[in-house]
């Protein structure tokens, strides 16, 4: 049982010291010429635009359930009218930005930590240093300025789909009227609710596209190990979700309170 603990100890400690070495080389080389806007845009494609219509199935369902959930629970207590209110606060403060980063983390992170660990072990990485090109410029650095893009950008749609499948439920379910619905999220969501989510996806961007492209560089010989660098990339990503979204969010309250 020691020698199990000290081994997954030390798997801790190489995986912390080996991401920061990672975020080092590419800080490092991040405005160095050349700059691949070409590989940038590919990526922003592949990790973006392929990854909303996912996101907004999943954030259509999450406002929709949200709402039949707040409307049968508040139905008892003649309260259908704060519907709107908790719904909208709840898409936007956390489920939003949530399930669009794990949704994110399921699609993007798995495809990441795949292909580059396809690219260890088929020797494509070995050849791009014996040719003198750096991997951290042409892998690393374009996938992760593409999940900095686009997962931002994929909340907003989240929140507004999600706020909408809310809208849809109430309407037609809870028989609350629409532009009641409207006047009540306008009137409940301030500025600092949005920010308090959606700044919270840069770092969950991090999140996703880092450990993606440290268990794929980091990939050990054969296919089996691609397969498990994918398992790990994923759970890794989907734990730091979670667990930083606890401590952004503390983070944002004391922000909030000091102001």
């Amino acid at each position: 049982m020691t020698t199990n603990l000290q081994a997954r100890t030390e798997k801790f400690f190489d995986f912390v010291g080996g991401n920061a070495l990672l975020v080092g080389q590419m800080l490092k080389e991040l405005f160095r010429k050349p700059l691949y806007f070409d590989l940038l845009a590919v990526q922003i494609e592949n990790v973006g635009a392929k990854s909303l219509p996912l996101i907004l199935i999943v954030a259509m369902s999450v406002g929709m359930v949200m709402a039949l959930q707040f409307g049968i629970g508040l139905q008892k207590f003649g309260a259908n009218l704060y519907i709107p209110k908790l719904v909208s606060l709840s898409i936007i403060r956390e489920l939003g930005p949530i399930f669009a980063s794990l949704m994110f983390a399921a699609r993007v992170g798995a495809g990441m930590t795949s292909e580059i660990a396809s690219m260890v072990v088929t020797q494509q990485v070995d050849a791009m240093r014996a040719l003198g090109t750096s991997p951290i410029k042409k892998i690393v650095i374009p996938r992760v300025l593409a999940c900095l893009i686009c997962l931002p950008l994929l909340c907003v749609f989240a929140n507004a789909i999600g706020i909408f499948g809310g809208l849809v439920v109430g309407t037609f379910d809870l028989h609350l009227a629409g532009s009641f619905y409207w006047q009540k999220v306008l009137s409940t969501v301030t500025l600092t609710d949005y920010l308090s989510g959606f700044l919270k996806t840069f770092f969950f961007a991090l999140f996703v596209a880092i450990p993606a492209c440290y268990y794929g560089l980091n990939v050990e010989r054969g296919t089996r190990a691609v397969g498990l660098a994918t398992t790990r990339a994923v759970v890794t990503s989907s734990i730091l979700i979670l667990v930083g979204d606890y401590f952004l969010t503390k983070v944002f309250w004391v922000i909030q309170t000091w102001r």
